[in-house]
C-alpha cells in the first residue's frame, strides 16, 4: 500500500495519520514463517521542520518453535516504528536503514513494515525471553523445573574431589 504524503511534504507541522494491514505469511525466518496472521500498522507521518518522520506501531502474533527448548508457542508483539521519509537519498553508500525514500510523493507501507518488522526481529525464535532450554544430558526441559541430572565434576579438581572425601 502506497501513503500519499504530497500534502504535506512543503507544510511544516503537517501530518498524516495510516493504519494498514501486512501479509507477511512469506517471511521465513530461519526453518519457520513465525507470521500467519495480517501484521498491522498504525501511526501519523509528521512534516517536522522540513523532515518527515514516521512514527508508530507494528502488532502482530509470532508463531514458531523456540530454538532453546523446542516447545510451539505464540507471542503477542509490538514493535515501535521510528522512521524518516525522503525524497531523495543523499548518499546510497552510507545508506541507514531507519531511512527510506520516498516515489512520486509517496511512502511504500508495505516495505517500511516489513524492514522494521524484520530488523526488530530477535535473532532466535525464543517462547520466552529467559527460557533456559533443555539439559544437554536427558534432554528435559529446564522451563519445567530442574532434572536429575548430576553436574558433571571437573576432571582438573578431581584430586580436590578426593582430599574432601577424606
Amino acid at each position: 500500500m502506497r501513503l500519499e504524503l504530497s500534502s504535506i511534504i512543503d507544510r511544516p507541522g503537517e501530518s498524516v495519520d495510516f493504519s494498514v494491514s501486512v501479509d507477511l505469511s512469506d517471511l521465513v525466518y530461519g526453518t519457520s514463517k513465525p507470521v500467519s496472521e495480517p501484521v498491522l500498522a498504525s501511526g501519523t507521518v509528521r512534516n517536522t521542520a522540513g523532515v518527515l518522520v514516521m512514527k508508530g506501531n507494528i502488532t502482530t502474533c509470532i508463531h514458531g518453535i523456540c530454538d532453546r527448548c523446542a516447545t510451539d508457542f505464540h507471542r503477542e508483539m509490538d514493535i515501535p516504528i521510528d522512521v524518516v521519509l525522503v525524497t531523495e537519498l543523499a548518499n546510497e553508500e552510507n545508506e541507514d536503514e531507519w531511512v527510506f525514500p520516498l516515489e512520486a510523493d509517496t511512502a511504500d507501507l508495505d516495505d517500511i513494515v516489513r524492514t522494521v518488522f524484520v530488523l526488530n526481529m530477535d535473532s532466535k525464535l525464543l517462547c520466552k525471553e529467559d527460557c533456559k532450554g533443555l539439559c544437554c544430558r536427558c534432554g528435559k526441559n529446564l522451563n519445567d523445573g530442574p532434572c536429575g541430572c548430576q553436574k558433571e565434576l571437573d576432571p582438573r579438581f578431581a584430586a580436590l574431589k578426593q582430599l574432601l572425601d577424606k
